[in-house]
C-alpha cells in the first residue's frame, strides 16, 4: 500500500505545528514547506526547522521569495507592528500585518511541489476564529483556491480531487493547544511573535502574541516560548 503524501505549510508557529501533527496522525508522509519571504520575524524559520525535525518530515524545503520588494505590510516593510490591540477588536478589520496575497502565493508553491510528488493533499494552519482578520484565512478563500487548483493542474485535469486541509479553521487557540498536546506537539519549539527582539524573545504585545497567550490562558498552562520582560512603567 502506497503511503499518501501531503505538503504542509510550516511557518514555525503554533497553528502550523499542530496542523503538521494532524496530518501525521492521519497517516500522511509529510513534506514541509516554509518561506523566507522578507519577514521581520525571521526567527519563525528556526522554529520551523525544529518543528519539521520533531514531526519527522520526509523533506523540509525553505524557499526564498522577496515579498518585501512590494512592501505594503508591517511584516515585510517599515510600517510599525500594531501593539496592545483589544482581543475583541481583532478580526473586525484587516490589519497592517496582512501580507498581500501571502496565502495565495504560499499555496501556489505548495501546489506546484505537490504535483511533482504526485500528491493531492495540502495542509495549512489557517484559522478563522482567533485570528487577526486576514481574508486569506477564511474557508471561502480556501475552497475557491481548491476549485482553481483542480482546474489548473495536471492532477486535477486527470480527474483526481485536490484537497486543501485546514483542520484548525473553526477552532479557538485554546482548542488548538488541547488538540496539539493530545498529538504530542512540543510548543516550546514554536515561535509566533510578529516583532521579536534581537534575542529572539517574543514581544507579548502584538496580535500574534496576544492570541497565543490567550490560548494558553484558556487551557491553564504557561506558554513555553521565551518572552521579553514586560515594560516598566515610566
Amino acid at each position: 500500500m502506497t503511503t499518501r503524501r501531503a505538503v504542509v505549510l510550516l511557518s514555525g508557529g503554533m497553528d502550523s505545528a499542530t496542523t503538521g501533527a494532524v496530518a501525521r496522525a492521519e497517516g500522511y508522509e509529510l513534506y514541509a514547506l516554509s518561506f523566507h519571504y522578507g519577514q521581520r520575524h525571521v526567527i519563525e524559520l528556526e522554529a520551523a526547522r525544529r518543528v519539521a525535525a520533531a514531526l519527522g518530515v520526509a523533506r523540509h524545503v525553505v524557499l526564498e521569495i522577496d515579498l518585501g520588494a512590494f512592501g505594503g505590510s508591517a511584516l515585510t516593510g517599515s510600517i510599525a507592528v500594531p501593539k496592545d490591540r483589544p482581543l475583541d477588536a481583532m478580526g473586525n478589520a484587516i490589519p497592517v500585518t496582512y501580507v498581500p496575497a501571502r496565502n495565495t502565493i504560499f499555496l501556489a508553491f505548495a501546489l506546484g511541489w505537490a504535483e511533482t510528488l504526485d500528491a493531492s493533499d495540502l495542509f495549512i494552519g489557517a484559522n478563522a476564529v482567533d485570528y487577526s482578520g486576514y481574508p486569506d484565512c477564511r474557508p471561502e478563500f480556501l475552497r475557491a483556491f481548491e476549485a482553481m487548483a483542480r482546474l489548473g493542474t495536471r492532477i486535477g485535469a486527470g480527474g483526481r480531487a485536490i484537497t486543501i486541509h485546514a483542520p484548525l479553521i473553526r477552532m479557538t487557540k485554546g482548542q488548538i493547544i488541547t488538540l496539539g498536546r493530545e498529538l504530542g506537539v512540543d510548543y516550546s519549539l514554536t515561535r509566533t511573535c510578529y516583532d521579536p527582539n534581537a534575542q529572539g524573545e517574543a514581544c507579548r504585545r502584538c496580535d500574534a502574541c496576544l492570541l497565543r497567550l490567550k490560548g494558553f490562558a484558556e487551557v491553564g498552562l504557561p506558554d513555553p516560548a521565551p518572552y521579553a520582560a514586560p515594560a516598566r512603567p515610566a
